[in-house]
């Protein structure tokens, strides 16, 4: 491959000393086109087709089956790491939801013993109540006997 030399400042590369300017005139040379009777002229050889084919692909086929095969590799890796990922989140949801579960435990213990405290205070005032009750009727019924006791 060859390398053309510096470009001008307009970006264009710098013409060969022996190209002619547009309008100068052509010594010896006809008025037809350069590129007229080049495909006749030129004949291509399948054989030369078929190296330069070789070549190019003996060249890049064993890079582009490297990475082919880099690519399937993380591909793969990727498909575990997805995996793993999955296990880790379902996981991470499961302890997550026992963590959630022993809260709900702790608050039902809280509010058994609650519970719990308000039975007893319930109870201990049914019994104050029903002692109250007792000695109403017992002051009732004494003082009942005092003024019926008591000839008038």
């Amino acid at each position: 491959m060859s390398v053309p030399g510096p470009s001008s400042p307009d970006g264009a590369l710098p013409r060969p000393p022996y190209c002619l300017e547009a309008g100068e005139p052509t010594a010896g040379l006809s008025d037809t086109s350069p590129d007229e009777g080049l495909i006749e002229d030129l004949t291509i050889e399948d054989k030369a087709v078929e190296q330069l084919a070789e070549g190019l692909l003996s060249h890049y086929l064993p890079d582009l089956q490297r990475s082919k095969q880099a690519l399937q590799e993380l591909t793969q890796n990727q498909v575990v790491l997805l995996d793993t990922l999955e296990q880790e989140i379902s996981k991470f949801k499961e302890c997550h939801s026992m963590l959630d579960i022993n809260a709900l435990f702790a608050e039902a213990k809280h509010y058994h013993a609650k519970l719990v405290n308000i039975r007893k205070e319930m109870l201990m005032l049914h019994e104050k109540t029903s002692k109250l009750k007792v000695q109403l009727e017992l002051e009732a019924l004494g003082n009942c006997l005092d003024i019926c006791g008591k000839p008038g």
